[in-house]
């Protein structure tokens, strides 16, 4: 949307809405056709068990009209999975990936800059080159996904390229908060250790010859026991990594669980990592890492966003 806000009334004939798993709304949803991106366990402070947030997905393609199609990237094995969930119901199943399973496929994917390009390939049909202004393999798959929605709804090739060429992307999704003394900024919403890689991998195209800096803010006790050492071994991808202390949204602290947790996995020198559990002091050290040509990167769902305007703040009066 280009109004600014996060809902918006069209004038065509087509309702589009972002069906939640994290506290289950995504149940009351009845929608004619879905996109599932992938089914990697999430949430289990609602659902408790990784098997219980799989039924959910299982539960939530049976709500789906029976005339209808389920849209699935099938480079997710959670999310490939639900071909035979679609299919024991005689459910269109629209397979889309970079595999060559996918009936929709991306291929020749390139990551350069601030740019994502891929070709669309439709039941082994060469459509169009896509060039996304937003870096990163997972954008470039969710952008796939919604293309073939629409090409399963019988809109045109061009108009959905056009669409996914305007893009400029939305906030805390690898957003730029600014650049200073050749430092550049971004900020973004990833807190499971999937979405980690894949904006690492997209800051590392942005960084060019430059280095990766990350400050990471684990999000919830639950996740961050489970995948604690998951997300510091995604966060290896980097070149320097911070890790601050688990931001408590909706739970009890638990001592034994705390950002040291993910920090002690990060597979680099321990030179390269440090543990900062306290947020006001994590700008002076990502200041004290950064170098021109760099990026920095703040990672997470909660408070960390704060910090990236603080860095930029810092760089330019440490840096005159």
């Amino acid at each position: 949307s280009t109004t600014g806000r996060n809902a918006d009334a069209g004038a065509g004939s087509l309702f589009v809405a972002e069906a939640d798993e994290s506290d289950g709304a995504f149940l009351v949803y009845s929608p004619f056709a879905a996109v599932v991106t992938n089914v990697a366990a999430d949430h289990l402070d609602q659902w408790g068990t990784e098997e219980a947030y799989r039924a959910a997905f299982t539960e939530f393609v049976g709500r789906i009209d029976g005339d209808g199609f389920l849209v699935a990237c099938v480079d997710d094995p959670g999310a490939a999975a639900l071909r035979a969930v679609a299919e024991a119901r005689d459910l269109r199943f629209v397979a889309v990936g970079e595999s060559e399973d996918a009936e929709v496929r991306a291929v020749d994917v390139v990551l350069e800059g601030g740019t994502s390009a891929f070709t669309v390939v439709d039941r082994g049909v060469e459509l169009g080159r896509v060039t996304l202004r937003i870096p990163g393999r997972h954008y470039v798959l969710d952008a796939l996904a919604a293309l073939a929605a629409g090409l399963r709804l019988d809109q045109p090739f061009e108009g959905l390229r056009a669409g996914l060429e305007s893009f400029t992307g939305t906030g805390r999704r690898m957003e730029l908060k600014g650049e200073v003394e050749g430092v550049r900024v971004y900020d973004s919403y990833a807190h499971q250790p999937i979405e980690i890689a894949g904006d690492l991998e997209a800051a590392r195209s942005l960084a060019g010859e430059g280095r990766v800096v990350v400050a990471y803010q684990p999000h919830l006790v639950s996740r961050t026991r489970l995948f604690g050492h998951a997300m510091g071994e995604a966060l290896g991808a980097a070149d320097e990594v911070v890790v601050l202390d688990v931001y408590l949204a909706r739970e009890d602290p638990d001592p034994e669980v705390t950002g040291a947790l993910v920090a002690g996995a990060v597979p680099l020198p321990p030179e390269r990592v440090a543990f900062v559990p306290d947020q006001v002091d994590v700008p002076a050290e990502l200041v004290s890492r950064a170098r021109p040509g760099d990026v920095v990167l703040t990672l997470g769902a909660g408070s960390i966003t704060e910090v990236g305007p603080q860095v930029l703040d810092l760089l330019g009066r440490t840096r005159p």
